[in-house]
């Protein structure tokens, strides 16, 4: 496993992490199952494990916490987001101050652990002054609540605007972005994206790098029953056949390589400087010991130019 620093920031992750979304708590609900892939993960050099409140209605925090539990915090580096609904409550939402100091606690509790490594605001909130979120963040950093924090599928001129506004008022400004990357989602990312966070010292923990399970193959003969598209029909609509026949293509490249699809989109997401770690799923522990492989592939300029023929930044 290799490491890389959030940003400009002296921590380090794994740079594959292993994520709780659609899997744990949802997809994978036995606490056996998933403590098996925690511990695989963990065995394989992941350090960094990531969640979020809403996951589940919760449910994916605290399955993920029972099993985090017994491994040493110190070694581990642990995140979790807030924004969405939790109730129907009219405060349960946002980045309202108050909506923050009670979903920290919230989180803490569910997760078992005294503090999060990196908290993340899910979205961007039109509804509260930049400010208020920037001086509640702050807070939770003083408390000892967190350590960092960072923001998840913000614009350039959001991330930007939080980071004057902590150097203006000597606060502490995000350190970390969570967007989805992959070699079908890219352009924004790549033209907006890096470059603000490039500026201001701020790390990517990478979601969605393969594309919900497009880039490994799954639909190359069509949507599988029991397959996440099957189940969104939204995710069924990106199945066009230009997309299809591009993975399909993929393949020969992974094969001169000697790896998979899967390793090798997880790979190239992290030829950037600027990804500190992509967030991968696992549904089995085996996944996982592919997916860490991913982070020992060196992609050459002809097989980037390549991939980048399959997949434009369009």
């Amino acid at each position: 496993m290799q490491f890389r620093r959030l940003g400009d920031a002296g921590i380090k992750f794994s740079v594959v992490g292993l994520g709780g979304w659609t899997t744990f708590g949802d997809s994978i609900t036995a606490e056996s199952d998933v403590r098996e892939i925690i511990l695989a993960a963990y065995e394989a050099g992941v350090n960094f494990f990531d969640s979020a409140d809403a996951y589940a209605r919760g449910e994916s925090e605290r399955i993920m916490g029972r099993a985090l539990a017994e491994l040493p915090r110190d070694n581990l580096v642990i995140s979790s987001k807030l924004f969405w609904p939790m109730s129907s409550d009219v405060n349960d939402r946002g980045l309202s101050r108050k909506h923050i100091m009670q979903s920290i606690d919230g989180t803490l509790k569910r997760l078992g652990t005294d503090y999060l490594d990196v908290y993340f605001c899910h979205r961007y909130d039109p509804e509260t002054p930049l400010e208020e979120t920037v001086r509640a963040m702050d807070d939770l950093v003083h408390q000892g609540k967190i350590l960092y924090w960072g923001t998840s599928e913000w614009t350039a001129a959001q991330i930007a605007e939080a980071v004057g506004l902590a150097r203006a008022h000597n606060l502490y400004a995000p350190k970390a972005e969570q967007p989805g990357y992959n070699l079908v989602r890219r352009r924004r990312v790549e033209s907006e994206i890096i470059p603000a966070v490039r500026q201001h010292g701020i790390g990517l923990t990478v979601f969605s790098p393969l594309a919900s399970g497009v880039l490994t193959g799954k639909y190359d003969d069509g949507v599988p029953a029991g397959s996440r598209a099957a189940r969104n029909q939204g995710l069924r609509d990106t199945l066009t056949e230009e997309r299809l026949a591009a993975v399909r293509a993929l393949k020969g490249i992974a094969d001169d390589l000697g790896v998979t699809r899967a390793q090798l989109a997880l790979a190239w997401v992290l030829r950037n400087a600027e990804v500190t770690s992509v967030i991968t799923g696992a549904t089995r522990a085996e996944q996982v010991a592919g997916n860490v492989r991913a982070s020992d592939i060196t992609l050459t300029q002809a097989q980037l130019d390549e991939i980048d023929a399959l997949f434009p930044a369009l």
